[in-house]
């Protein structure tokens, strides 16, 4: 499941989407992006992904998917290398946003963006007012909650993935280059799931 509508309703509330990555810098794996409209009773706690404990999050991503509308979307490592990982990114936030809406049935007051730019003049399909905050996961709720479903899924995908690719410790450093995955690399080289376009990656396939 890609989107979903809160259980209890919207409210009158003008809607606005807050839209957020996780999967920007990694060697391997997907990106994810999440956007989110906050419902009544919005959940406790929301702040920044990468402030929380994995159990904080664990413990505020079913709330929510729950009491929030929501959308995801990835964008896979063969469509990174193709696009470049920033247009990959404005890929994966255009459709997360896109899924939302959907979701919601109607359009958006404005959608608020993580960082420094957005989608808009990026992305033809992108037709929504949106506002870049840098820092937003950590001052807007409805980005707070974008990050957490955007980390929380990519995390469960790297952790499902290391199972197949058991030498680069995807479950613990989630594709990032830690000194262990980079030895992996040296070794093994790079496996279908590596962004060949990132220069770890394209120049360890030159001594494999």
């Amino acid at each position: 499941m890609f989107s979903s509508t809160p259980e209890n309703g919207l409210g009158d509330a003008p809607l606005v989407i807050g839209v957020d990555e996780a999967g920007r810098g990694p060697l391997a794996g997907p990106v994810v992006a999440a956007a989110v409209v906050l419902c009544k009773p919005c959940p406790g706690g929301l702040d920044d992904s990468k402030k929380l404990s994995a159990a904080k999050r664990s413990k505020l991503e079913p709330q929510i998917q729950r009491r929030c509308a929501w959308g995801l979307a990835m964008v896979e490592p063969e469509e990174i290398d193709r696009l470049n990982i920033f247009g990959a990114t404005m890929l994966a936030m255009t459709l997360a946003t896109q899924r939302c809406v959907e979701a919601l049935g109607e359009e958006p007051r404005e959608v608020l963006i993580d960082g420094n730019m957005t989608p808009h003049g990026r992305r033809e399909e992108w037709r929504w007012p949106a506002r870049a905050i840098v820092g937003g996961d950590g001052k807007e709720a409805c980005i707070s909650a974008a990050s957490i479903l955007a980390k929380e899924y990519r995390d469960r995908i790297m952790v499902e993935a290391a199972k197949a690719h058991p030498h680069y410790g995807w479950e613990s450093n989630k594709g990032y280059g830690s000194k262990a995955h980079m030895e992996a690399l040296r070794v093994h080289g790079p496996t279908p799931l590596h962004r060949r376009s990132f220069a770890p990656v394209s120049q360890c396939e030159l001594f494999v």
